[in-house]
C-alpha cells in the first residue's frame, strides 16, 4: 500500500483523503518501516501538503491518541506555535497561557520538547515536577481545579513513535510539525495557533473550520516569529461565527512598546525558566512581560474574554501586575510538583 503511495507523491500526485487516511493507518499502527515512512514524509513535503492529505493524517492522528475529557465550564482553548522559527525566544505560550488561566480563560495546553528551541514547554513543566506522564483522568483533575494543564505529546500520542526515528532522520520539517499543535487530545475547539509560514496563516482557520472549530486565530509576526512580536506588524487571520479575516496588529497601536528581538532571546534552559517565573512574578524585562500580554490577549479574544486587542493587553498586563498570573503558578506547581523549584528562583 506505501509503496503506492509514495510513486504518487514522487509523481507530484496529490492523494485523497480516503488515502491518506488509509496508509496514515499502516503508519501509526507500525506496518510501514523507517526508511517508507521517511520516503512517505520527504516526498508529501516536497510535492506540498494539500488540505484534504492534512486532514487525512490529522483526523487518523487523534483517532490513535490518548483523549483528556474536561470537565470545565466555558471555552476551552490551546495557545502554541508550530515551532521552528529557530528564533531562541523564550516560551512565550506557555507564559501566555498562565496569564490567559488567570484572566478567567480555560487553557488545555498540549505541547512538547524543544525540537528547534532553546526550551520546549514540557521541558518548563518537567523542571517544577510536573509529572509528563499523567494519566488523562488525572490531567483533567488538574484542569478542572487550576483552569490549567499539560498534555506532553509524547505520552497522548504514542503511535508517533513509529514515525520518529524517520523524522530524525530528514532533519526537516514535515507534516507532523504542522499537525502536532493542531492534534490537541482534550478536542479544544477554540486554538490560538503561531504557524512558521504565511502561507499557513488562511490555511489553518479553514482546514480547522472542517473539523468543527468554532474560535481560531493564526498568527505570524513580520519578524519571522510564529508567535505575537512586540517587535514587528503582526499578520493574523480569525474564524469565528463560520467568517474568516484576515488582520494586521501593530504592537504600539494596542498600547504597547516597540522592542527588539535580542529583548526576548535567550541561550540556556535556565534563561528560559527563569524568564517565565519573571514574567509572571512581573519582574522580567519590559519586551518580555509584553510580548506575553499581546500573545495573552490573542488567547484572551480566542476565549471570548475580551473583544478586542485594546481591551485584551489591558486585561492581560493587570493580570500580570495585581500578582494573579503569578499566585496561579505557585497553586499550580504546589499541587503538580515541586514548590521549591520555583522558590529557589524566586529568592535567588
Amino acid at each position: 500500500m506505501i509503496t503506492d503511495i509514495i510513486s504518487k507523491l514522487q509523481e507530484k500526485t496529490d492523494l485523497t483523503y480516503d488515502e491518506m487516511n488509509k496508509v496514515m493507518t499502516d503508519v501509526l499502527s507500525g506496518k510501514t518501516d523507517d526508511l517508507e515512512n521517511a520516503d512517505f514524509l520527504s516526498y508529501l513535503a516536497d510535492k506540498g501538503e494539500t488540505d484534504d492529505e492534512l486532514l487525512g493524517m490529522l483526523d487518523k492522528m487523534q483517532e490513535f491518541s490518548l483523549k483528556v475529557e474536561a470537565k470545565n465550564q466555558g471555552k476551552l482553548i490551546d495557545m502554541c506555535g508550530t515551532g521552528g522559527d529557530k528564533l531562541q525566544t523564550f516560551n512565550i505560550s506557555t507564559t501566555a497561557s498562565f496569564v490567559v488561566a488567570a484572566a478567567g480563560g480555560v487553557v488545555a495546553k498540549h505541547g512538547n520538547r524543544s525540537s528547534s528551541g532553546v526550551s520546549g514547554s514540557a521541558d518548563i513543566f518537567e523542571h517544577f515536577g510536573y509529572d509528563l506522564s499523567s494519566e488523562p483522568a488525572k490531567i483533567a483533575e488538574i484542569l478542572q481545579k487550576h483552569n490549567i494543564c499539560f498534555m506532553f505529546a509524547q505520552k497522548f500520542h504514542p503511535a508517533m513513535k513509529h514515525v520518529s526515528t524517520a523524522r530524525k532522520q530528514l532533519g526537516k520539517r514535515t507534516a507532523f510539525n504542522l499537525l502536532g499543535p493542531l492534534s490537541n487530545p482534550a478536542d479544544v475547539k477554540n486554538q490560538l495557533v503561531g504557524v512558521f509560514s504565511i502561507e499557513y496563516l488562511d490555511r489553518l482557520p479553514l482546514l480547522l473550520k472542517r473539523k468543527g472549530a468554532e474560535n481560531i486565530m493564526t498568527v505570524r509576526s513580520d519578524d519571522g516569529m510564529d508567535e505575537f512580536s512586540t517587535s514587528a506588524v503582526n499578520r493574523v487571520c480569525v474564524l469565528k461565527n463560520d467568517k474568516v479575516l484576515m488582520n494586521a496588529i501593530d504592537p504600539e497601536i494596542v498600547g504597547l512598546h516597540k522592542s527588539t528581538l535580542k529583548d526576548i532571546q535567550i541561550s540556556t534552559k535556565e534563561d528560559a525558566i527563569k524568564s517565565f517565573v519573571e514574567v509572571l512574578n512581573n519582574t522580567a524585562n519590559q519586551a518580555m512581560i509584553e510580548t506575553t500580554a499581546l500573545n495573552a490577549a490573542g488567547g484572551l479574544i480566542v476565549a471570548n474574554i475580551s473583544k478586542n486587542f485594546e481591551e485584551a493587553v489591558e486585561l492581560a498586563l493587570d493580570t500580570i501586575k495585581n500578582g494573579k498570573a503569578f499566585s496561579l503558578l505557585e497553586k499550580f506547581v504546589q499541587d503538580t510538583g515541586d514548590i521549591s523549584k520555583l522558590k529557589e528562583i524566586t529568592n535567588g
